[in-house]
């Protein structure tokens, strides 16, 4: 089975998006698919020799459509898989008139659209009038009918709609009703290398490399930096941390994102700058950005002892640096969004104030730091949470699902 892989975003691309499909691709790769992946220019992939890598993108506007026709009826793959967010592909349409391209090639190929986040789709008034012009005719191609504002006919069109998270699912159908009957829901699971703690070995290690004692506690943020991700509130929090227990050190595992959010340039600068200005400098190490197929970002996470999300919209199943957390077993404090999945129990399996609540952040740390029972419950909750929601085995088998049903007879 020969699956098409679309994304604009691929190592060595520092961005969640990129080592998702990385990691994807590499698990359906072990399920014996032929991977071809089509991506933007400079995206050349790992050293991974099983997945093909074309990185023949440019601008992914309305210029390269033709392209990736070509390429589509070359390629002639036996399912198409896109992943989408409108930030990837710079907020440009084409990307969303795709499914009909595909089908009106191969009527009986199916074609499946991941969507990365519900909340960021096309944004076709960002463009120039010409483009918007050609849009138009674009959706008189496409039938006219049900083709939406952001996601075109990615709802209308595509054989299935993987979301990540309930809240993202509810998005979608409030966008476009009938999708509900064709949304899989399927959370990200790690998007890391799990390095083997047996013997607390891993953990032993990545505390070396750290320079971190027996007897300090280390405080850690996973994941690329950017503004919603509420890094001030973490560190304000951790300040007054560090005034009553010395013993404290902050870690971030991560650096500068690749793809263009906004702020997200200056941001990972400015928050160091808040380190020196908050005086907790000297208790904070950045590791910068890490390549998710070895083991450096495993290793630090085992050598934590608890673990923070304190992003501006909550967490969410879809938030792959949680799945990562999770997996290493780790005691974790999450945001409350505004419809947060039904897995994230307080108390259980992790634990949750509200965005930019520094104080209560705070509070909880030191309830962690303080109580080794409380620890112990979380990381169950933890083991249990990665099993049951964040699993590669059901992750692919789901996906595969999705992408098999009108193959017409063929069979992996």
């Amino acid at each position: 089975m020969k699956v098409l892989v679309i994304s604009a975003a691929y190592p060595p691309m520092h961005a969640g998006e990129a080592t998702n499909t990385y990691h994807l691709c590499r698990q359906l790769t072990e399920r014996g698919i032929d991977i071809h992946v089509l991506t933007s220019v400079g995206n050349i992939g790992t050293d991974d020799p099983r997945i093909r890598v074309y990185p023949i993108m440019q601008t992914w506007g309305w210029i390269e459509l033709l392209r990736v026709r070509s390429f589509l009826k070359n390629c002639s793959p036996d399912a198409v898989f896109l992943m989408y967010i409108g930030l990837m592909y710079k907020f440009h349409p084409m990307v969303t008139f795709l499914p009909t391209l595909s089908k009106k090639l191969f009527p009986n190929v199916p074609f499946v659209t991941r969507y990365e986040s519900a909340f960021v789709g096309a944004d076709p008034s960002k463009t120039g009038i010409v483009s918007r012009l050609f849009r138009k005719l674009m959706v008189q191609w496409a039938g006219g009918k049900d083709v939406a504002y952001s996601s075109g006919t990615l709802l209308r069109d595509s054989d299935a709609v993987i979301a990540l998270c309930e809240r993202h699912r509810a998005m979608l159908h409030e966008e476009w009703p009938p999708v509900s009957r064709k949304v899989a829901l399927i959370p990200p699971p790690p998007n890391l290398f799990i390095a083997s703690n047996v013997g607390g070995t891993a953990r032993e290690r990545g505390r070396k490399r750290l320079g971190v004692t027996s007897s300090e506690f280390v405080v850690t943020f996973f994941g690329y930096l950017y503004p919603i991700k509420g890094i001030e509130t973490l560190l304000r929090a951790f300040a007054a941390v560090s005034v009553q227990r010395p013993e404290a050190r902050l870690l971030f595992i991560g650096g500068k994102v690749g793809l263009e959010v906004e702020g997200g340039a200056s941001y990972f600068d400015e928050m160091q700058a808040l380190a020196r200005e908050l005086q907790i400098d000297g208790a904070t190490t950045w590791t910068g950005a890490f390549k998710s197929e070895e083991e450096e970002a495993s290793l630090f996470l085992h050598a934590s002892d608890v673990c923070v999300l304190p992003f501006l919209e909550g967490v969410q199943l879809n938030n792959s640096s949680f799945a990562s957390m999770v997996a290493h077993g780790l005691p974790t404090i999450v945001t409350r969004g505004p419809l947060m999945d039904k897995a994230f129990v307080h108390g259980e399996n992790v634990l949750t104030c509200e965005p930019k609540d520094h104080p209560a952040l705070t509070r909880l740390l030191l309830e962690v730091m303080d109580r080794a029972d409380l620890r112990e419950r979380l990381r169950s909750g933890a083991v249990k949470l990665a099993a049951e929601w964040f699993s590669w085995e059901t992750a692919t088998e789901k996906t595969l699902t999705a992408l098999r049903p009108r193959l017409s007879g063929k069979v992996v």
